[in-house]
């Protein structure tokens, strides 16, 4: 199986977990200052539908779709405008593989695996536009 339907197998057991979102943005909170700060005035019930849709288009960008969404959050995310730093995104992986770790109960090592490779491919083009 390859690396993007692994993925999206595993995607989808997460999301059938009620607590996921929450469990990620409490795990990924937790995990620097910077993050709390740049999350003390966001939505998070709003926040947590963006997170939803993000990772799908990190999926779909490694499946080959076009990277138009992915350059247009890197651009809201740059330094210009959320200022949001490239090693922040490390943090957010490291969150958001934990969480998959807690939730997908039929995740293997080759899964993270899977889950790393997509989830850089299409980070890499958010940083670029910091």
């Amino acid at each position: 199986m390859n690396d993007t339907n692994r993925v999206m197998q595993s995607y989808g057991r997460c999301c059938a977990s009620p607590r996921f979102f929450d469990d990620f943005y409490a795990t990924f909170l937790a995990s620097s200052p910077a993050i709390r700060e740049k999350f003390a005035r966001t939505d998070m019930t709003a926040q947590k539908q963006l997170l939803r849709a993000g990772i799908l288009n990190l999926v779909l960008f490694a499946r080959g779709m076009p990277d138009t969404k992915l350059r247009a959050l890197g651009q809201s995310h740059s330094r210009a405008q959320l200022d949001i730093h490239p090693e922040l995104y490390d943090l957010w992986i490291d969150a958001l593989l934990k969480t998959i770790g807690q939730h997908d109960e039929d995740l293997q090592q080759a899964d993270l695996q899977a889950w790393r490779a997509v989830l850089n491919k299409g980070i890499d083009v958010i940083k670029a536009a910091y």
